[in-house]
């Protein structure tokens, strides 16, 4: 029996699909991920599993004097023989489509063929993957951490996955460009044993060598030892802090908001009143910098613009265009929006794409504790959850707080509160910011399966809004 013969290489796929293509432009993208992922519960491992998968992306450009359009076609699980099959299907969509207002010409190399971070994986390399051994030092520590939560009268539950995605971008202009992408996230959820009190925490990581587990689960420890007391408060504006993780929870919603389309056309809370954008405004009385960097430490993501389809924020006509670091908030004052090549035309300002993490500083060296430690009365607010938006215009954002939220009096915890639905925009929490303490990593719980690079400071914010009590547990 003849064995079957091995998918060719995502690099094979890009070439073919180029040689197929007879549009004006091509650009295609082919998306190679390996993923790992265990679960607990009860203090017990109870599942694991690893998964591949592959997706091939086809943008067929036609240019003509009646005007410039695309066609974009993504399929998972492409087989080498119906690669064909994807480019004429793009190409088909682009002679139906409407001419394109984003339309540009593709990017041109600049010089040697692009692979990634220096060191990184060349080309013509193999494929990059993970295995379920990434999580070998992880789960015998795991299981340290069960015995210890067991002989605590605790329970923990959680979560870890890894992936490795390994993008190939190939162009009709020329380009040939590689992103390997490894990514990977723990969340843990400790309960007390009749399940009355509980807390989470969660970190992201590239290869889990920097997970440890003991300090995550004395953490838990010492926040289900919080809620031993329990004091219920009113619905009301307190004085609030906000640990890396519910930063990230915020600033990330503020980051997807600030697409430079809608401001101009007057649709977001950077919008300028009677037009243009809010560029230059001050936003924080605090030296706070929001920023992003393809080679930031730790945070690494692609150094050059992935786009599978076009929106408002992103274009097509864009891959492969490098990417640099960039400042949103500079020292405290609005510095860019997400703009693509269309949209810098229409505002006249620089080009700057969105870019796979972000970062805020306030040039703080402060930790949480010692944040508490100064704080007479007021909220630790250690997790948020259902985030959504009310108004874009104010960026207004509702959701609700979960698994720990806890009294400060004095310069200590004294108790766990009841959860609370809030009422806030990240715009306005950052004009009432009165303290930034040390950057560090930071794994947002409500967005950190679709964005898990951030390094946030913890905050501290005068008048945050507890609309209402909420009767979640």
């Amino acid at each position: 029996m003849t064995a079957p013969r091995e998918p060719a290489a995502p690099q094979e796929i890009v070439a073919r699909a180029l040689a197929a293509a007879r549009c004006d432009d091509c650009v295609v993208i082919a998306d190679e991920t390996s993923s790992a992922n265990l679960r607990w519960a009860g203090n017990t491992l109870t599942t694991n599993g690893i998964s591949r998968s592959r997706q091939l992306t086809v943008i067929a450009i036609s240019r003509s004097a009646e005007g410039t359009r695309a066609g974009v076609v993504s399929r998972a699980g492409v087989r080498d023989d119906q690669v064909g099959d994807v480019v004429q299907a793009a190409e088909q969509a682009a002679t139906q489509g409407p001419p394109a207002d984003d339309a540009q010409p593709l990017p041109a190399p600049a010089g040697p063929d692009t692979a990634g971070p220096a060191g990184g994986p060349v080309w013509d390399d193999p494929v990059d993957r993970t295995e379920i051994g990434i999580f070998g030092a992880f789960s015998a520590a795991l299981g340290g951490a069960f015995d210890a939560a067991g002989s605590a009268g605790q329970r923990l539950y959680g979560f870890a996955q890894h992936s490795v995605t390994s993008t190939f971008l190939g162009t009709s202009s020329g380009l040939r460009l590689r992103h390997t992408q490894p990514a990977g996230t723990v969340e843990i959820n400790a309960k007390s044993a009749d399940l009355a009190r509980s807390a989470w925490t969660g970190q992201g990581t590239r290869d889990f060598s920097d997970v440890n587990v003991s300090v995550l689960h004395a953490d838990l420890s010492r926040r289900l030892d919080w809620a031993s007391r329990r004091v219920d408060l009113p619905a009301g504006r307190y004085q609030t802090l906000l640990p890396p993780a519910a930063a990230a929870d915020l600033l990330i919603y503020l980051y997807w908001s600030a697409g430079a389309k809608d401001a101009l056309d007057g649709r977001t809370a950077f919008s300028k009143p009677g037009g243009g954008t809010r560029i230059g405004d001050r936003l924080s009385g605090l030296p706070l910098t929001l920023r992003s960097d393809p080679a930031a430490a730790g945070l690494g993501c692609a150094r050059f613009v992935l786009a599978h389809a076009s929106s408002r924020e992103s274009s097509v006509f864009d891959n492969g265009l490098a990417l640099r670091p960039t400042e949103w908030i500079s020292g405290g004052n609005l510095a860019a929006l997400i703009q693509t090549r269309h949209t810098a035309a229409l505002s006249g300002l620089p080009v700057t794409p969105t870019i796979g993490n972000l970062i805020l500083d306030g040039g703080g060296t402060a930790t949480l504790d010692d944040m508490i430690a100064r704080t007479g009365r007021g909220l630790l607010l250690t997790c948020l959850w259902y985030i959504r938006e009310v108004d874009p215009q104010t960026l207004l954002l509702t959701g609700l707080t979960r698994d720990g939220i806890y009294l400060i009096e004095n310069g200590e915890v004294t108790a766990a509160v009841n959860n609370f639905r809030f009422n806030e925009s990240p715009v306005g929490m950052l004009a009432r910011t009165s303290e930034a303490g040390l950057t560090g990593p930071a794994l947002s719980r409500e967005w950190g399966d679709y964005f898990s690079r951030t390094a946030m400071p913890p905050l501290r914010v005068d008048g945050f809004n507890m609309s209402s009590v909420s009767p979640a547990s």
